[in-house]
């Protein structure tokens, strides 16, 4: 007789994430992240006594992923304008896994400047303020009108209300991190 396959958390925890890839968060269930595992809903069960506790530990897997995702760069190419572009193509890419992250409710932070303020963005803002050369301060305010307006894109592209244009959304993103470079150093010289 072949020996049991142990099934892990992390195993779990993988299988929620396709699940989600697949159907979106809504469909996370015991029989489905089973189903993926070929087994029993029993460990699943034993490992997360709820869904929504499993669901939170997919959820910041699927955080871990993004982050990953976003700063993944080329050498060649602005740090910041980088950042924003990938955090669009993963919407672009992974629809139900940008929803589940921004529109599921599983964030940690429950607004924009708790999100600016997070242990999980600090790579990304020494990213910008290596690129941009100043405080941390005015780093947070640019990353802030550039986030915005990425995610607006993202959003929409997300939930299949506009085409993917690389091209014109690049262009769009550096307007808007030129504006806001040129709006935050007008600011402090005044």
């Amino acid at each position: 007789m072949a020996p049991r396959i142990k099934i892990t958390e992390d195993m779990i925890v993988s299988a929620a994430v396709e699940v989600v890839r697949q159907n979106g968060y809504e469909s996370v269930n015991a029989r489905k992240v089973a189903a993926r595992l070929r087994c029993s809903t029993q460990p699943v069960m034993y490992h997360f006594s709820t869904m929504d506790s499993l669901k939170k530990a997919a959820y910041a897997e699927t955080d871990r992923m993004h982050t990953e995702y976003l700063m993944n760069l080329p050498a060649d190419q602005n740090p910041v304008l980088g950042i924003g572009l990938n955090y669009i193509r993963f919407a672009v890419e992974e629809p139900q896994l940008f929803r589940f992250l921004f529109q599921s409710g599983y964030a940690k932070e429950n607004n924009l400047m708790e999100m600016i303020g997070s242990e999980e963005l600090e790579p990304v803002l020494d990213v910008m303020q290596e690129e941009l050369g100043m405080d941390r301060e005015g780093t947070r305010e640019i990353f802030l009108i550039v986030a915005l307006f990425a995610h607006g894109y993202a959003s929409i592209i997300a939930n299949n209300a506009l085409e993917y244009d690389e091209e014109l959304i690049a262009e769009h993103l550096e307007r808007a991190w030129n504006g806001a470079v040129l709006a935050y150093a007008k600011e402090k010289t005044e």
